[in-house]
């Protein structure tokens, strides 16, 4: 005679360990969620130092917004200390978003096929937007 817990949900829905809640737990083999959880933590720091020192230069440094055109803007790119700034607050940014767009989904989407476009979809626009921008950004005035 098995046991099983009563609920009225449907069976994706129900966690597995309510079916046997003593039976040992399989380990993962691969720790991809682990890494992404120390990677939130890490670009999310990261990214608070890269914003807070981008408005500071780009806010209150000289005359702050009344300098920004588009010629300040190709100049500060022509430097490859700038480029590197800015390419890294994109890339973290970009993907530390996507991260966590990733895990809503996984705790959100009920079922599998949704859950498999909703992250092709992802994918993709990440792709995009990381292409996109990093072509602005190295290629601009030039």
């Amino acid at each position: 005679m098995t046991l099983e817990a009563k609920t009225f949900q449907t069976d994706y829905d129900r966690p597995a360990s309510l079916d046997a809640p003593r039976a040992p737990r399989t380990g993962s083999r691969s720790n991809f969620e682990k890494w992404a959880w120390l990677f939130m933590r890490f670009s999310g720091m990261l990214l608070v130092i890269l914003a807070l020192g981008h408005m500071f230069i780009m806010l209150a440094w000289d005359d702050g917004v009344h300098r920004i055109d588009a010629s300040f803007v190709a100049a500060r790119w022509r430097e490859p200390f700038w480029q590197v700034w800015d390419l890294t607050m994109l890339w973290l940014a970009e993907l530390h978003g996507a991260n966590g767009l990733r895990t809503v989904i996984s705790d959100y989407s009920r079922n599998d096929r949704t859950r498999f476009w909703l992250n092709a979809l992802l994918l993709i626009s990440v792709v995009v937007v990381l292409l996109l921008g990093t072509y602005a950004l190295l290629t601009f005035g030039s």
